[in-house]
């Protein structure tokens, strides 16, 4: 059983304003083969949160902590990170030119692992995971998204997510651009990943209809840099009748 901890988080970035604070305290725990959804309107801090955790070096905690199995997050590299058994998927996944898909995956494995893979289960391990997921066989010699579709991207990111086998999935937006069937062919790689690996799993999400396929154990509401309620499923649904508004007027 891992534990990924959030304490009284506080976070801010530098504006040509100056120091501006975006996170004001923010306290959650995720176990193993949770799933907990973050839902709020745009600029409650719900990216932020997800950068936080991977490490993003413009975010500045300013206080609280992130323990991973006790361990403090915040004293380690994003790469260490990683290593620790920590995934984000990234609401706008980069371009690599140069890298192609096949050396990047193999790469970031065996720096995840601290060995490389055998060649042969891990040609078959890549080659099962892009036919699950509807990606073409030819994407492997491409260049990492480089003129790949929004879409083509997701799946790209949940491809990594199976592979690498992380202890808790940070998913930013993933939902964002999907049609309906890749939509449904993302969310299946999610619960595929939870289901094999007993990953733990943060949603950042605007809209309900990913949650028909990747079913939250818990919802938390984020406004104005704080989870302003959290409850079950059914608050996920009660935001798609009311939306946000009476959380935009206490705030």
């Amino acid at each position: 059983m891992s534990t990924l901890e959030i304490k009284d988080l506080h976070v801010s970035i530098e504006t040509e304003q100056g120091s501006k604070e975006i996170l004001k305290g923010v306290t959650l725990t995720i176990k193993t083969g949770e799933t907990h959804a973050i839902m709020g309107p745009n600029g409650s801090g719900k990216s932020t949160l997800a950068s936080t955790i991977a490490g993003h070096p413009r975010y500045e905690v300013t206080g609280g902590e992130i323990l991973l199995d006790g361990e403090n997050v915040l004293e380690m590299s994003p790469d260490e990170r990683a290593r620790a058994g920590l995934f984000l998927a990234m609401q706008y996944p980069v371009e690599v030119p140069g890298v192609t898909m096949t050396n990047f995956l193999r790469t970031a494995k065996t720096a995840i692992d601290g060995e490389a893979p055998s060649i042969r289960h891990w040609t078959k391990d890549v080659k099962n995971a892009m036919e699950k997921l509807r990606i073409d066989a030819d994407f492997a010699n491409r260049n990492v998204n480089e003129g790949f579709s929004g879409g083509e991207k997701k799946r790209v990111e949940i491809l990594q997510l199976e592979l690498f086998k992380p202890k808790f999935a940070v998913l930013d937006e993933t939902d964002s651009g999907l049609d309906v069937d890749a939509l449904k062919i993302v969310s299946e790689g999610v619960n595929r990943a939870q289901e094999e690996n007993e990953m733990g799993t943060l949603l950042i999400t605007h809209y309900t209809r990913i949650l028909r396929y990747i079913k939250p154990d818990f919802v938390h509401v984020f406004v104005d840099g704080r989870v302003a309620e959290q409850g079950g499923p059914e608050l996920a649904d009660q935001l798609e009748e009311e939306g946000y508004d009476r959380f935009m007027a206490k705030a």
